[in-house]
């Protein structure tokens, strides 16, 4: 009996030491632990994904390429698998799984002395333990301390609260933090849309993502996910039919590379800066935000496309600029010499044709022979390099090649383009050193539908539509002859195309603009002066009108924020960006009504709520209703009006005139109802066309980011028109062509496109927009070019006073110029 007492005294003492020793660790290891209640209120940096119009995807911003989604909307299939993979009996244990300690003690006791790393038996509570608080150190402190946090977070949370954190947080390779990132980014899925063999490769990775790589182990990338279909099925998550299926298929994971659905770089990059000054750069980067974009990816391919096309037509016109640089080889070995060089920016665009980085390795009377960076060989035909004419001073040209030797010579760099049917076969190309810009968008709502800012904005994140302040050119006049409309003239009022001379003030010489072929045509028509872009009739009427009232309308349709009051600012003297300019056009089509360009939809936070919405007309019985064919709500059109709609559409009819019969005529082989005008700065360093159709603007810009002359003959109708005419060919393709709107109040007059008089019967005629009361009957007296800008009468007396009073007294002089040099002449043709 004292032998067993004592044997019992001892279990006892033991006991006592044990007790205390563990509530010694629970106290000592209880200090400073993180606060588990913070998983209550968890909102873990989620990717703010953009989409374009259609749904597709634009581009995402994470610091952490993570998608929260709630428990309940997480397939039964992927929670299957990864409870099988880790934790099958989670429903079941308290938190921690004994049996599954005790068999990694013996094992870790068996691989004592060794390398091999402490296995564990942690349970998805561990794993959300130390994900979250606890980090990833390994050692028997960390294990104490993970056990206490992971008791406190079962007696806390519910399953379906731990399961919900773990299966968002739990990295998963490539970037992906949980499981909707991870099938987003291994196979381009939602997680509804996965299949078995898919959901096993994804619940494979949490316990090594790197050791399980799809490309690089694919091997035991494949092993690994055909134990976790083992587990599924031995589990009863998946029939034999779906386990045998599911490890019969090859594990097969989209391209990496691939990148996103839609590409339109600078557009998304516009979005990205709106997003940080809304909402700063943790929302965007953190924030989880859905952001529904207003660009059309078919119009933004083809933008993208047509405006690159143009560039190289531009380019190529004005020669060859050399080699990217020339190389020796050592040994004959150009392929070695070849790698060591840099491929530019710029040399790979999307949605063009790859280029390749290739040196010329020999030179016959016929062709050049070449070698890629990839090692590819093949030759360049001199046909294809016919065209390469040697560059000269001034954006010219010298005497056209006539053999592959006037243009390459061996070790030159260059960069060519693949034949498409033709193994082996090349054709020279030149990455285009021109700057260029395109913006399309809707002129009803201003929502941007396109946008390119340059030839790639791998080269340049310059973005030109947006940033690059230019002189406008004649595409500012419209802006002119709209206030002479809202003065009382008409399309049909004559003004004197001669010389004009104004004084600029004290100090300053005389103002003396010019036409752009130093031609006077007399006495001729609004519409005749604005369709053949005469800068002396501009001239004359800014001068008329006062330029203060230019300045206020251009200031209202949003050309410019700030127009200086000079004269020569009517010639398009002063500086502005293309998307102000686009979205200024289509408030004349859109019948004076304004818009904001705008290139975000709708904002949504990580819970749907939607937080921003670009189109905040009030929409009584919009939501809360099913649609059953029955007329859909009224919504008011609460724009502010910047013109009356009778002098938007006068400008409208004037600028179509434009086209048919002006210098857009470049435009007129779309065939259907298009309107537009083109603009030139002086030396050509800016050119433009701005036009449109009843339900597209478009606008696009060529200048050197460096301004100087694009050359001599360069002008916005042989430059940018092309660009306009190829887009709105494609884009209109398939829509009828509609005619433009004749808002109520006008009246149509047949009048001669020429003279503006009404039009004799069987005389070439057209009808011309007038207010009532305007119409051109009876004597028409001649805006003239004297200082006073009088009106003179048809037989040379002093005009009509009652006319003269209909449209005001005449305006004050210009004032000094905008600068010195050419732009105090501002803007030709």
């Amino acid at each position: 009996m004292r032998f067993l007492g004592l044997i019992f005294g001892a279990f006892a003492m033991l006991a006592v030491v044990g007790l205390l020793g563990g509530l010694w660790v629970l106290h000592h290891f209880s200090q400073d632990l993180p606060d588990y209640r913070q998983l209550a209120v968890y909102e873990p940096p989620v990717t703010t994904r953009l989409q374009a119009g259609d749904g597709s995807l634009l581009a995402e911003y994470a610091r952490e390429r993570r998608l929260f989604v709630p428990i309940t909307q997480i397939p039964p299939q992927v929670i299957g698998a990864f409870l099988s993979a880790e934790d099958k009996d989670f429903y079941r244990h308290g938190g921690i799984d004994f049996s599954g300690v005790l068999r990694a003690v013996f094992t870790n006791l068996r691989n004592m002395g060794s390398d091999r790393r402490p296995v564990g038996a942690s349970t998805i509570t561990q794993q959300v333990a130390k994900n979250f608080l606890l980090g990833n150190e390994v050692s028997y402190g960390r294990k104490i301390r993970e056990a206490i946090l992971t008791f406190r977070i079962e007696r806390t949370f519910s399953k379906d609260r731990i399961l919900e954190l773990y299966l968002n947080e739990i990295y998963l390779g490539m970037g992906s933090y949980g499981v909707a990132a991870a099938a987003l980014n291994y196979f381009g899925k939602s997680m509804d849309e996965l299949t078995v063999a898919e959901v096993a490769y994804l619940a494979a990775l949490p316990k090594a993502p790197s050791n399980y790589h799809p490309v690089r182990q694919r091997e035991a990338a494949t092993a690994r996910r055909n134990w976790v279909l083992d587990r599924m099925y031995e589990d009863g998550r998946i029939t034999r039919a779906q386990w045998e299926e599911a490890k019969a298929t090859p594990l097969a994971v989209r391209d990496p590379g691939r990148g996103n659905v839609t590409r339109a770089d600078y557009f998304a990059e516009e979005v990205r800066r709106e997003i940080v000054s809304l909402y700063g750069e943790q929302s965007l980067y953190e924030g989880g935000l859905s952001v529904r974009t207003s660009i059309d990816p078919a119009m933004q391919a083809l933008a993208d496309r047509v405006l690159r096309a143009g560039m190289i037509d531009y380019d190529r016109r004005h020669g060859w600029r050399g080699p990217i640089t020339r190389i020796a080889a050592q040994g004959g070995d150009w392929l070695a010499a070849l790698k060591d060089v840099p491929a530019p920016a710029g040399l790979v665009v999307p949605g063009v044709s790859p280029w390749r980085l290739a040196v010329i390795t020999g030179v016959d009377a016929k062709a050049a022979t070449l070698v890629t960076a990839e090692g590819v060989k093949g030759q360049i035909a001199f046909a294809d390099m016919a065209w390469a004419r040697p560059t000269t001073p001034n954006q010219g040209v010298g005497a056209a090649p006539k053999k592959p030797g006037d243009v390459v010579a061996v070790g030159d760099v260059i960069a060519v383009e693949p034949a498409k049917d033709r193994d082996g076969v090349f054709a020279l190309r030149q990455i285009p050193n021109v700057g260029a810009a395109f913006v399309a968008l809707d002129p009803h709502t201003g929502r941007v539908l396109a946008m390119v800012g340059g030839w790639s904005y791998g080269e340049s994140q310059f973005n030109r539509a947006t940033q690059a302040s230019r002189q406008p050119g004649s595409t500012f006049k419209p802006f002119v002859y709209a206030t002479a409309l809202e003065s009382g003239l008409t399309p049909s009022t004559l003004v004197e195309d001669g010389p004009f001379v104004a004084d600029q003030g004290p100090g300053m010489p005389p103002w003396r603009p010019a036409n752009y072929g130093h031609d006077f045509l007399g006495a001729i028509t609004l519409r005749v002066a604005l369709e053949k872009s005469r800068n002396l009739v501009t001239a004359r009427l800014a001068y008329y009108l006062g330029i203060d009232k230019v300045k206020a309308l251009a200031e209202r349709f949003g050309v410019v924020i700030d127009l200086p009051p000079y004269l020569a600012m009517s010639l398009g003297a002063g500086e502005t960006t293309l998307l102000r300019m686009t979205a200024a056009y289509g408030q004349f089509v859109n019948g004076g009504k304004k818009i904001i360009p705008s290139l975000i939809d709708r904002i949504q936070d990580r819970r749907g709520r939607t937080v921003f919405k670009h189109d905040m007309r009030p929409c009584d019985g919009c939501t809360g209703i099913g649609f059953n064919g029955q007329q859909p709500p009224a919504i008011p059109d609460n724009r502010p009006e910047v013109i009356d709609a009778g002098t938007a559409y006068q400008m409208v009819s004037i600028l179509q005139g434009v086209v048919e019969r002006g210098t857009g005529g470049r435009v007129r082989a779309v065939g259907k109802p298009l309107a537009g005008k083109t603009g030139t700065s002086n030396d050509s360093k800016d050119v433009w066309f701005i036009g449109f159709s009843p339900d597209l603007v478009a606008g696009v810009f060529f200048g050197f980011d460096q301004p100087r002359t694009l050359g001599g003959k360069e002008t916005g109708g042989s430059v940018a028109a092309p660009v306009f005419r190829d887009f709105m060919k494609e884009a209109l393709a398939n829509k009828p062509g509609l005619p433009f709107r004749i808002p109520p109040g006008l009246r149509l007059v047949r009048v001669n496109p020429a003279s503006g008089a009404p039009a004799a019967p069987g005389e070439r005629a057209i009808f011309e927009a007038f207010k009532p009361g305007t119409e051109p009957f009876g004597p028409r007296p001649v805006l003239d070019g004297t200082a006073d800008a009088s009106f003179i009468g048809s037989d040379g007396l002093s005009g009509d006073n009652d006319f003269l009073g209909a449209i005001g007294a005449p305006g004050p002089g210009g004032g000094p110029p905008a600068a010195a040099g050419d732009t105090a002449t501002g803007g030709l043709y």
